[in-house]
């Protein structure tokens, strides 16, 4: 019977990916893109009777071709921590979903696999900006710090590639990152020997030291928002940057708007780590989705901004 993954671009969809595959090894159809290119199962939504496994993207948001890859006989096994909406009921469909705000779709495969590959879920978990339960992990397995400091830079750089608004402003695709992964059943491995990551790792500073001279548009008692211009190497670091003044600033909620090639705006948002809820309700409000913790827009107009500003100053005053 032929197999399907399909992941989101992330560090988290291709971590969760790799343990599976490290586990069950066979040959699949790989179906990947950058990280917001979420609405994956359109691209095999022709397909019949396949074994498809779907890694971090929303359940919601591909509801429709879930269906009917369902309909057309396929067994579908579902691991995500997205917004799901209403469960299919299918003796076909195998869902392995937590929308819970401590974990990613690489610590949901690693409880199905019971820890067998728990090291690619920490990094994973670092790269999904869950640096508390990535320490957890990390404690069951008692790392000494320069392991973990290995593993949060791994899971960063990788989750650093997969932003973008095509394939073409990322230094690798996903597809390539995970298939680079695959000789390597330890992470500290391929942290030493590969050319990846060391390129992945100039390309990071390069990229913040631009970013790092950015102020904030806006900035109140509830959050901070900053806006970047139409360059590939914002869209690149769009993700970590969000991530990094999340981090120094726990009680604020940040939202990050890149302007896109068509004169939209691709935005980022980030609930307060202190009190991590919201970011999904207040992207949903503009077509967009996510979690409750980071959520984002793909396509905000410019007539819309002023409107997200103060959606934005409701959401997170509560």
């Amino acid at each position: 019977m032929p197999y399907i993954d399909i992941f989101n671009g992330d560090a988290d969809g291709i971590c969760a990916l790799h343990q599976l595959r490290l586990h069950n090894p066979l040959k699949s159809r790989l179906v990947t893109g950058v990280k917001r290119d979420t609405l994956l199962l359109k691209q095999v939504v022709s397909v019949r009777d396949n074994v498809i496994t779907v890694l971090d993207i929303s359940s919601h948001a591909n509801r429709d071709s879930l269906l009917q890859l369902l309909k057309q006989g396929n067994t579908v096994h579902y691991f995500d921590h997205h917004f799901a909406g209403e469960i299919p009921e299918s003796t076909l469909f195998h869902p392995h979903i937590d929308t819970g705000s401590g974990v990613c779709t690489s610590i949901l495969v690693d409880r199905f696999l019971e820890g067998k590959f728990r090291l690619w879920a920490i990094a994973a978990s670092f790269g999904d900006n869950l640096h508390s339960s990535a320490h957890q992990l990390a404690e069951s397995l008692k790392l000494d710090p320069n392991k973990i400091k290995e593993l949060r830079e791994l899971g960063e750089l990788i989750n650093y590639n997969s932003y973008g608004e095509t394939i073409n402003d990322l230094h690798f695709s996903p597809e390539t990152l995970f298939l680079a992964l695959q000789p390597f059943s330890e992470p500290f491995e391929f942290y030493r020997a590969s050319g990846e990551l060391k390129q992945l790792r100039a390309g990071f500073r390069n990229d913040m030291l631009l970013a790092e001279e950015k102020l904030p548009l806006r900035k109140t008692t509830v959050g901070r928002i900053y806006q970047f211009p139409n360059a590939a190497w914002c869209r690149r670091v769009s993700g970590v940057f969000s991530n990094q003044v999340a981090r120094e600033a726990p009680d604020l909620a940040h939202t990050l708007l890149v302007e896109r090639t068509d004169g939209t705006f691709l935005v980022g948002v980030r609930a307060p780590i202190s009190k991590p809820q919201g970011a999904e309700k207040l992207c949903l409000k503009f077509s967009g989705g996510g979690r409750a913790a980071a959520a984002g827009i793909n396509h905000l107009i410019p007539d819309d901004v002023d409107r997200f500003f103060d959606a934005f100053e409701k959401q997170f005053a509560n």
